[in-house]
């Protein structure tokens, strides 16, 4: 086994479960797929002829009757037919009144929508995009969803005021049903919980799902397999179960209920506590894992990290190639004149790495960001190069400075400089990283930060500058120098490594 040889007996069961998978899935999916269209007639009834106005209000009288026992009962069917033949609930749920929001977790598949089922189908939050997916938008409107776009501001200050009437309505509504997490994990730890839930102040019931299988065919996080292949395993399981466990009904202190992120974080570590799991500050921005060190928001892993390996995969050859920009002055380049210039031939290389910066409008990126993320990745020079490198390219001049260049401050950070510097080199999300330029340059009377400054903060801060040190310095950053790597100068030209005996 420690070569990875199995045993005979291993190799019979996987055989096994393989030819078992062949038979039972196909079924399964199919026969799940007819029971969810036959969900549609339902969900249907329920809002036809309904104006807007109408459902603002909860649905009562016959509608909600036959057609909520209608849906319940075909989606138990539906989990049934895709191997889930038991739901064991432990605890009581609790009423409306006692506990108007239910929050979930820890979420870690699309099969997690099974709750809805011993919940008794509470509202949930989705968002709006999936309004257009067939069936599944019937659903949603049947549900009374509250659905949030999450390119729209204005619609997430509404969904705030929308939980809120509901949540404080008295029992009017239904329970409305949140995964605090906001996407999916593997199960070994909570990630941290959106203030969305708490917002309102009222009392929450902690609801606990767990799939205790021998074999974990339902997972679908980060880096994990695909929707079809988490579907057809778990269908090619000859049973499946969830148990829904109610913790008692939390109940927020008055300081809690002025402060939603302080609510959540403590309901939180009730659940983790309870499964017997860490709570962590990691969450999801942009697809992309982080966590709070201080101030800022960073990634786990970089895509920096990723476009390293990448480039060392196709074996970046040595070049030298003229950034022609100018100090603070964009170059947008396309694609193929990216793979020109760093002498990449392979078009999925090409596209892979090219995909790792911000593009426009026009499908063109900053050659500024390229040239900073290979002197990154070269390993071959000292924080304060690096940080100072980042400086250059990134600063601008003063526009009060425009007619008068000998006096003021110098050229300055600007917050677009600034994110876009933390973006690449730490994976911080732009908007963390403007919000911190802010709170930085609130010291003083400028909107810019110096050089100093700026190194000051990467440098020498007692938290970011630990940051920093661990993020890019060349004997821990992933991938220093090898072969056919690159280094890149202060005035954006690509060079030949240095070879070992340098």
């Amino acid at each position: 086994r420690r070569w990875g040889w199995r045993s005979r007996k291993e190799v019979g069961s996987w055989n096994s479960f393989c030819l078992l998978g062949a038979l039972l899935a196909p079924i399964r999916v199919l026969l799940a797929f007819i029971v969810l269209f036959l969900l549609w007639p339902f969900a249907w009834l329920q809002v036809a002829g309904l104006t807007e106005e109408q459902l603002q209000e909860p649905i009562t009288g016959w509608r909600k009757t036959v057609c909520h026992h209608g849906v319940l009962g075909l989606s138990r069917l539906l989990f049934f037919l895709l191997g889930f033949l038991r739901i064991r609930v432990r605890g009581q749920r609790a009423s409306r009144l006692q506990a108007p929001v239910l929050v979930a977790a820890p979420h870690s598949t699309f099969f997690d929508p099974i709750v809805l089922l011993p919940c008794d189908l509470p509202k949930v939050v989705s968002r709006a995009e999936n309004l257009s997916v067939p069936v599944i938008g019937a659903l949603l409107r049947f549900n009374q969803a509250i659905l949030v776009s999450r390119h729209d501001p204005a619609s997430r200050r509404r969904v705030v005021e929308e939980v809120r009437r509901r949540a404080t309505s008295g029992g009017k509504w239904p329970q409305v049903l949140f995964f605090p997490e906001g996407t999916c994990s593997n199960k070994k730890a909570l990630l941290k919980f959106k203030p969305g839930a708490f917002i309102a102040g009222v009392p929450v019931q902690p609801v606990l799902i767990r799939y205790p299988n021998s074999l974990d065919t339902t997972s679908w996080a980060w880096r994990g397999p695909g929707v079809l292949k988490v579907l057809w395993l778990t269908a090619s399981q000859p049973c499946s179960i969830v148990d829904v466990e109610f913790l008692p009904v939390y109940r927020p202190s008055p300081e809690e209920s002025r402060d939603p992120t302080l609510y959540a974080n403590n309901v939180q570590r009730v659940m983790a506590q309870a499964l017997g799991i860490p709570a962590t500050e990691c969450e999801f921005v942009e697809s992309l894992p982080v966590i709070v060190v201080g101030r800022l928001k960073v990634a786990l892993e970089p895509q920096l990290w990723e476009l390293g390996r990448v480039l060392r995969k196709a074996g970046l050859s040595p070049g030298c190639v003229d950034a022609g920009t100018e100090p603070g002055q964009s170059r947008r380049i396309s694609q193929e004149e990216f793979a020109k210039q760093l002498q990449l031939s392979d078009s999925q290389t090409v596209a892979g790495a090219f995909s790792y910066f911000q593009q426009d409008a026009d499908g063109l990126v900053d050659f500024r960001d390229v040239a900073l993320a290979l002197a990154a990745l070269s390993g071959g020079r000292s924080l304060e190069e690096l940080t100072r490198l980042a400086f250059e390219l990134f600063a601008e001049e003063p526009e009060e400075q425009a007619e008068e260049q000998a006096k003021g401050p110098g050229r300055l950070l600007y917050k677009d400089g600034f994110s876009t510097i933390l973006h690449l080199l730490l994976g911080s999300p732009r908007p963390a990283a403007r919000t911190l330029h802010a709170e930085l340059c609130q010291a003083g009377a400028r909107q810019g930060l110096s050089l100093c400054e700026f190194q000051d903060f990467s440098l020498h801060h007692p938290l970011h500058g630990k940051l920093f040190s661990t993020y890019l310095r060349p004997s821990q950053t992933p991938p220093a120098s090898s072969p056919g790597s690159t280094t890149t100068l202060a005035n954006g030209t690509v060079q030949a490594p240095k070879q070992k005996g340098d």
